[in-house]
């Protein structure tokens, strides 16, 4: 074993141990707090994406039915309407160390005077198919902000536990070896010296005698 078996090397050794385990059981805290917390927002994910799909079920049949009874054409000029993109920004908040994003956004939908399209020339069956598609927009833009923040703790949750294995696997238990031969080896060189001064205390006394 590449050590050198001195005392002083021990005492290095029993520090850097003691380190590597007040580390460990630090970032298993860490791991600990990510999991639950991707849990908790993994039940937020479940509910927004299930209202998501309620919204774009709802708001294709909303669609298709003004496609029939007020024709594709009418449908057409009121989407080619509506030419103001959703309006967001994007900021940042930390969770245990792990900058996720935050979609700060103005809602799409809107009341019927707010639209860009003249409200006498629609019908009560078009204004309900935007409508729905508004919410449908809402509902996207809240997936992709929770999805994206589930993504990333995900990646934290995996480096931490790579970290963590490597430190309870590897680090720790080579350092342990090797504090263990050094110390053996402290031991048997104390031996010897007790056996070598035995000597020569008894060659002393003979020479006494």
């Amino acid at each position: 074993m590449d050590v050198q078996p001195t005392r002083m090397e021990l005492i290095k050794l029993r520090r850097r141990i003691a380190m590597a385990k007040k580390g460990h059981s630090l970032l298993k805290m860490k791991r600990d707090g990510l999991i639950m917390e991707f849990r908790t927002i993994l039940e937020d994910a479940k509910r927004v994406i299930d209202e998501m799909v309620r919204s774009y079920q709802e708001a294709q049949e909303k669609l298709a039915l003004a496609m029939a009874a007020d024709g594709v054409i009418a449908v057409k000029s009121i989407a080619l309407s509506v030419d103001k993109p959703p309006s967001f920004t994007l900021k940042r908040k930390n969770i245990m160390g792990v900058v996720v994003p935050v979609i700060k956004r103005e809602k799409v939908r809107k009341s019927v005077g707010e639209r860009n399209y003249g409200i006498i020339g629609t019908t009560a069956r078009i204004d309900e198919a935007v409508e729905a598609y508004e919410e449908l927009v809402d509902a996207i833009l809240e997936v992709a902000e929770i999805e994206t923040t589930l993504k990333r703790l995900i990646d934290e949750i995996e480096r931490t536990k790579r970290r963590v294995n490597a430190l309870e696997f590897n680090v720790i238990p080579r350092m342990e070896e090797a504090a263990g031969y050094i110390t053996f080896k402290l031991e048997e060189m104390d031996r010897e010296n007790i056996i070598r001064l035995k000597k020569i205390k008894g060659k002393k006394e003979q020479a006494e005698a």
